[in-house]
């Protein structure tokens, strides 16, 4: 039986200190909105979760995918349906572990406008890492520009067809093409924040790797270097301390589509008729 919301609110505000033990996680990331996907993790339909105005069975968020088995990709292409993939990584993270050739599956990736920001530990002291999260995400918004721009071409022009997006953890640049797609299709600050918090739990499979990936791409010295902490944490004020970031440098989601990647208001209708009615 899949998790309630409430469930899954209180097992994804869990301490990210505190391990969740594979019997507490496992039938959780087997469940909507979560799905299970043999070789990746932090994979979910972005259609089911909870309180989401977008159709399901159309648009997935998900972790790496180098590692998927046979069974995966069957997975992938049956049940799933899924026509085409788009790779949110650096040239150095799909070098050490490639998107895996799929027959009937497009990949796509687009080569960001800029290096992946190195995040700053100093800004995630305060608090709970709001700032840091502010700045982060406000670089990744800017440097996946062109990324955003194909996905949503690909929302307009092709809605029969699923599609799945990924980065490395699935965390936090497809946290941010989580909450474009979720505020497109119409959804509550609280349905956005609450996919995005699900990542808390999605990642506990690999939880060791992604910690030492995130000590990598911060140098920091251990868990306990100041900000290290809240930069692996997900807590929902720093989500909206990005939203407001957002909104102050933008406007907001949709007026980063029009202003910034282009989309005309006729874009901008047909898109959102194509998330939430097929």
């Amino acid at each position: 039986m899949a998790a309630t919301t409430a469930d899954l609110a209180q097992l994804a505000n869990t301490d990210v200190k505190n391990a969740l033990a594979p019997e507490v996680y496992g039938p959780v990331i087997s469940s909507p909105p979560f799905v299970f996907l043999d070789g990746t993790f932090n994979t979910r339909d972005l259609g089911l979760v909870s309180n989401s105005p977008l159709r399901a069975n159309y648009a997935f968020r998900s972790g790496a995918l180098g590692g998927l088995t046979d069974n995966g990709k069957a997975v992938l292409t049956g049940k799933l349906g899924v026509k085409r993939i788009f790779d949110l990584r650096s040239p150095e993270e799909r070098g050490s572990m490639p998107d895996p050739a799929i027959e009937g599956v497009e990949n796509t990736w687009i080569q960001s406008n800029k290096p992946d920001a190195k995040p700053d530990l100093n800004q995630f002291v305060a608090g709970d890492g709001e700032a840091g999260y502010e700045d982060m995400y406000l670089d990744v918004v800017e440097a996946y520009a062109d990324s955003w721009k194909a996905i949503l071409e690909h929302v307009r022009d092709h809605p029969q067809d699923p599609f799945l997006v990924h980065c490395t953890a699935g965390r936090d640049r497809t946290g941010v093409f989580g909450g474009l797609l979720l505020t497109l299709a119409g959804a509550s600050e609280d349905a956005i924040a609450s996919d995005w918090q699900l990542s808390r739990i999605g990642t506990e499979p690999v939880r060791e790797m992604l910690i030492n990936f995130a000590k990598r791409g911060t140098d920091a010295s251990g868990d306990d270097q100041p900000g290290f902490y809240n930069l692996v944490s997900l807590k929902k004020s720093c989500w909206l301390a990005f939203v407001k970031g957002l909104g102050k440098q933008y406007g907001g989601f949709e007026e980063f589509v029009t202003g910034r990647l282009g989309f005309s208001q006729q874009d901008i209708a047909k898109i959102k008729k194509n998330l939430t009615s097929a």
